[in-house]
C-alpha cells in the first residue's frame, strides 16, 4: 500500500462549530452512531446510548483525571511567566514544563508566584523544548497541591474564551469525567470521549448488564499535535505512559459474549499496545505498566476493541488516523467514509473538539 497523504486527513471546519462551553449537561450532548455493518449513521443523544449497548458488553475507561498544571508567576524583572506542568522528573518538586517566555528562562533562571506560593528554578532543559524546573514552596507543599488550589484548567488552545470569560470551578468540574481517579493526575488534556457520562446514565449502563473497566494513560500533549509531513506514515508519534490493571486484562483476553467498548482514543491506544506486546494476560493481579508508542492508520487491525465511544478530531491529526482505521479494519477504505461522515456532522452542525459532541462507532 503506498504512502498515505496527510491532506486526506484535512478538512474544513466552520469556527462557530468548536465548542467553547460544555453542553448544559454532560450526556444532553448529541451522539451521532455509525453501525460499519449496516454502513448507516443515526442521529440522537448520548442519553441514548443505552439504546445500543447490550448485556455483557464492556467499558473500557480511561480515568487519568487532568491536574490543573497551568501556573502563572514573575520573573525578578516583573516579567510574566506561564509554567505549565507536564509530568515529575525527579521527585514530587522537579518537574519537566513548558515555560514561557522560553527564551528568556535558560537553566538557572527564576520565577516566582505573586502570592508567594512557589520558587520555580530552571535546572535544565530537554530536547524537546520542554524546561526541567524545581520548585520551592513554603513548609515543603507539593507542587501538585499548589496547583490544585492555583492553577488554571488547562484547556485546549483552540478554546479562546476571555479571561473575563472563565470560570475556573466550572471547567475544572466539566473538563473532567465523573469516574476520574483523584489520585491519578497525570493527564494535561482529558480524555474527552468520557466527559459525556454522568452517574445517573453509568448506573442505568450497569443495571442494564454493562460493566465498566478502567485503564490509566498519562495524556500529553502530543495529542494535541498535528501532522505536519507530508505522508502521515513520516510522523513521529508521541508516546504516553499507561497502566493497565488485571480486571481490564481480563476483559481484553476474555470479554466473554459481550463487545469491547473503548471510552475513547486514549483507551484505545493503551488496550492495542498492550495487545501488541503481549500474548496472554499477565500473572493474575499484576498490574502492566508500559510506554504507548502505537501508531495506528489506516490498514490497521485491532485486537482488543470492538466499538468506539469518541469526540470530533482536529483535521490532520494522528486521533483522526485511528478513527478512519477503525471505520474500516484492514483497509483503507475507512479514510472516504470518515470525510463523508464528518461531511455530514459538519452540515448538521454538531459542535467539535473537547466540549463537543460524540459519535458512537458500532
Amino acid at each position: 500500500m503506498p504512502p498515505l497523504a496527510t491532506d486526506l486527513f484535512d478538512y474544513e471546519l466552520p469556527a462557530h462549530l468548536i465548542a467553547q462551553v460544555p453542553a448544559a449537561r454532560r450526556d444532553a450532548s448529541r451522539l451521532l452512531v455509525v453501525d460499519r455493518a449496516t454502513r448507516t449513521l443515526a442521529h440522537r443523544t448520548f442519553a441514548d446510548l443505552p439504546a445500543y449497548l447490550r448485556s455483557g458488553d464492556i467499558l473500557i475507561r480511561n480515568n487519568a483525571a487532568v491536574l490543573p498544571a497551568r501556573l502563572h508567576a514573575l520573573r525578578p524583572t516583573g516579567g510574566q511567566v506561564e509554567c505549565f506542568l507536564l509530568r515529575p522528573a525527579d521527585g514530587e518538586q522537579t518537574w519537566r514544563c513548558l515555560v514561557r517566555p522560553g527564551r528568556k528562562l535558560a537553566p538557572g533562571a527564576t520565577f516566582a508566584s505573586p502570592d508567594g506560593a512557589f520558587v520555580g528554578e530552571v535546572v535544565g532543559r530537554e530536547p524537546d523544548g520542554s524546561a526541567v524546573v524545581r520548585f520551592t514552596t513554603p513548609g515543603d507543599e507539593p507542587i501538585v497541591a499548589v496547583a490544585n488550589r492555583l492553577g488554571d484548567v488547562p484547556l485546549p488552545p483552540y478554546i479562546e474564551r476571555p479571561q473575563a470569560a472563565r470560570d475556573r470551578a466550572a471547567d475544572l468540574e466539566r473538563y473532567q469525567t465523573v469516574y476520574a481517579d483523584r489520585a491519578r493526575q497525570v493527564a494535561v488534556a482529558a480524555p474527552t470521549a468520557g466527559l459525556h457520562f454522568t452517574p445517573e446514565l453509568l448506573a442505568t449502563l450497569a443495571a442494564g448488564g454493562i460493566r465498566a473497566v478502567d485503564v490509566t494513560l498519562h495524556v500529553g500533549l502530543g495529542t494535541f499535535r498535528p501532522i505536519a509531513t507530508d505522508t502521515i506514515e513520516a510522523h513521529a508519534i508521541h508516546r504516553e505512559l499507561y497502566e493497565l490493571p488485571a480486571a481490564a486484562q481480563a476483559a481484553l483476553f476474555a470479554p466473554g459474549a459481550g463487545r469491547r467498548i473503548a471510552v475513547g482514543t486514549t483507551s484505545v491506544r493503551t488496550a492495542e499496545d498492550f495487545l501488541a506486546r503481549h500474548r496472554d494476560a499477565l500473572p493474575e493481579g499484576r498490574t502492566a505498566y508500559g510506554e504507548a508508542d502505537i501508531y495506528i492508520y489506516p490498514p490497521a487491525r485491532f485486537r482488543g476493541v470492538d466499538a468506539l465511544i469518541t469526540n470530533f478530531h482536529q483535521p490532520r491529526s494522528t486521533l483522526l488516523c485511528l478513527v478512519a482505521a477503525f471505520l474500516a479494519p484492514g483497509s483503507a477504505d475507512g479514510i472516504a467514509w470518515l470525510r463523508e461522515i464528518y461531511a455530514e456532522a459538519i452540515a448538521r452542525e454538531y459542535r467539535f473538539f473537547s466540549y463537543g459532541d460524540a459519535m458512537l462507532i458500532l
